[in-house]
């Protein structure tokens, strides 16, 4: 990859581990559902200039559902009740083990050794950090949100994998029509009217900051930056930048936030981690170092 392209990538994997410590930001001032419902609404407007992606409505409506608005409505929530930011970019990412056994259930696909390892390695790591519920915040209802989230987007990687070939860019804005109506009656519902309006209605600065960084910088920019990667160059060379995306989450929100991670708490999420590699990461990737003479 060129210098250009490779600053390109760094700039998307820090946007989105910021988005984390935007999102604890949001929640401050947003109902969690109204946040993830005005983050869509928004970021559904590019869809007016850009064609639908040829992509049959069951399947689309499905991929929507699970990928943007089940996704995100639980992790939103969870981020709400008890699953600190830093936390929180590193238990999404388990969606990396969930789409392995439902690819090999609903695809036909082979689990391989690697993947497997990678995700005893990873629930261990989330076993650690399952046990340090009740510090600094830290709920086990949080967690169960947040794995809700991660598994609900392995449901959507593996029905989006059946799309073929398509414009990501158009895809995300596309999708993005179908969450905020849902969000925004759940939000209603779940909240209250008086609620949603007073959020509304003495929306802050920061809130409104908030929205726009997670709606335009890290879904519109961040997708759309990431997809002119995708074009220039192979899967194999862009992917792997996503695996900085936790890290950086993990260091704004100490640095921002000023979270904190004790011992067993930071060894788990450095398990997790450690499984990702081993589970995703291109065979390419941790082979290279051996490949290089002494």
């Amino acid at each position: 990859m060129r210098l250009r392209e490779i600053l390109l990538a760094l700039f998307v994997v820090v946007v989105w581990g910021i988005n984390f410590v935007v999102i604890d930001i949001g929640l401050g001032t947003i109902p969690p559902l109204l946040l993830a419902a005005l983050r869509f609404a928004i970021a559904a407007l590019p869809a007016i200039f850009l064609p639908r992606p040829q992509v049959a409505w069951p399947r689309f409506l499905f991929i929507g559902v699970f990928l943007f608005l089940l996704q995100f409505g639980f992790l939103f929530t969870g981020m709400a009740v008890g699953l600190p930011a830093g936390l929180a970019s590193v238990v999404i990412q388990a969606q990396a083990f969930f789409t392995g056994p439902i690819a090999a259930i609903v695809l036909g696909e082979k689990i391989s050794p690697r993947q497997f390892a990678g995700s005893v390695v990873a629930l261990l790591g989330l076993g650690a950090i399952a046990a340090t519920a009740g510090i600094h915040d830290f709920t086990i209802t949080g967690l169960i949100f947040g794995l809700a989230a991660a598994l609900c987007w392995a449901i959507g990687n593996v029905a989006l994998r059946g799309a073929g070939k398509i414009d990501m860019l158009a895809m995300v804005c596309w999708l993005s029509i179908i969450p905020p109506l849902p969000l925004m009656a759940l939000s209603l519902w779940m909240d209250g009217p008086a609620v949603v309006t007073h959020a509304l209605t003495t929306m802050t600065w920061g809130g409104i900051g908030a929205v726009l960084y997670i709606a335009v910088l890290s879904t519109n920019i961040g997708y759309g930056f990431w997809a002119y990667l995708l074009r220039q160059y192979p899967a194999a060379q862009v992917a792997p930048f996503s695996l900085l995306v936790p890290i950086v989450g993990i260091i704004s929100a100490a640095l921002i936030l000023g979270e904190h991670f004790g011992p067993v708490r930071l060894g788990g999420m450095l398990l997790v981690f450690a499984g990702l590699v081993i589970a995703v990461a291109p065979r390419s990737l941790l082979t290279r170092q051996r490949a290089k003479p002494a």
